[in-house]
């Protein structure tokens, strides 16, 4: 059956204040591994967490793994010596060959979390995202009505840039999906594709070599992450002379630098990842399952009135072997919300 959860929610957050309460439970820990701790997103994944276990009562270690699989797993059986209660992965590159530390979690019956990308094994128990290919097709949408804004309502032949983060990440496949379903309807467009490998140096050098080789033929500039990729794309943009606006920059997760583009009215848009929300959710579904408060379950849709993130539909996870996938709403900003929206991971840093 399927369940709406906000007033199950608000039940369990009475508990686990209980719960936390009680002098004679053990105070749990939660053991995190990011990806790369200054990138804005990360910091939000990390401010999120440690509000929140805070608020929570409960214990917090955060390592950075660098993206490396070794490097993760050497993180994750150095926590189960710690005596870890719940594990969070807070991004990777490679999905698949972590999937060895994963299980070992599993079978110390370690509840496990993800956010960002899911291991492409093990059981996850909570992986908390929005929806990459679905989020990816907003934003093409957005991206194709750009052009056809800029040329007379219609969609001309030519030349649409698709700036990839890395051909190896499932985000990087997930975001193509996306994009590809709504680009595939124009046959008249030619895709060039260039790998950014999520950096701005990177996107910076592979736009600068599409726009020479293009020219005039190249209609808009897909990105497929601009927080990390757009200020590069721009800069190459600008130092051939162009205007970055009459491009249509769109793409998924926006970040400090896509908000100032944004408001600059260097990208037309972009779809907002919900990267605070997730990690809060994180920690919060951990604690209560460990503290046997209830926690979604596949089938139910979870909804919190005012969050922008809500309604989160609840489905099995299709990367892991098992779990639960909390599907996270995120909003088109400027379209659907105004960038100075206080809701946004990206004002909350600066709080």
């Amino acid at each position: 059956m399927k369940k709406f959860w906000h007033s199950v929610m608000a039940a369990a957050l009475v508990l686990t204040f209980l719960s936390a309460a009680g002098a004679s439970e053990k105070k749990l820990t939660v053991g995190l591994v990011v990806k790369e701790p200054t990138a804005p997103y990360i910091q939000a994944f990390m401010k999120a967490a440690e509000e929140k276990a805070g608020e929570l009562g409960v214990n917090l270690l955060i390592r950075d793994g660098e993206g490396d699989s070794i490097k993760i797993m050497d993180i994750i059986d150095t926590y189960m010596a710690q005596g870890i209660d719940a594990f969070i992965l807070g991004g990777a590159v490679d999905l698949r060959a972590l999937v060895p530390g994963i299980r070992r979690l599993n079978e110390a019956k370690i509840p496990v979390a993800a956010l960002d990308t899911s291991p492409e094994g093990g059981i996850v128990d909570f992986f908390l995202s929005f929806d990459l290919v679905q989020s990816s097709a907003k934003a093409a949408e957005l991206f194709v009505e750009g052009i056809k804004k800029r040329n007379g309502g219609t969609v001309p032949a030519g030349v649409v840039l698709e700036i990839l983060g890395d051909k190896a990440d499932m985000f990087s496949h997930a975001c193509t999906e996306g994009f590809d379903s709504v680009l595939s309807k124009y046959p008249q467009l030619e895709i060039a594709q260039g790998e950014g490998k999520w950096n701005n140096t990177d996107s910076h050098a592979v736009v600068s070599d599409l726009l020479t080789r293009f020219g005039n033929g190249v209609l808009g500039i897909y990105v497929q992450t601009p927080d990390i990729m757009g200020p590069g794309v721009v800069a190459a943009i600008e130092a051939a002379g162009l205007n970055a606006a009459d491009f249509g920059i769109s793409g998924i997760c926006i970040g400090p630098e896509g908000i100032d583009l944004i408001k600059k009215g260097k990208m037309l848009g972009a779809v907002a990842q919900p990267a605070y929300d997730a990690a809060a959710l994180a920690v919060q579904y951990l604690v209560d399952k460990l503290r046997g408060n209830p926690v979604p379950q596949i089938g139910d849709t979870v909804v919190v009135e005012g969050a922008l993130w809500s309604p989160a539909k609840v489905i099995r996870n299709p990367w892991a072997d098992d779990g639960a996938f909390v599907v996270l709403q995120g909003p088109l900003v400027p379209q659907e919300v105004s960038p100075d929206d206080p809701r946004l991971w990206e004002n909350m840093l600066t709080k």
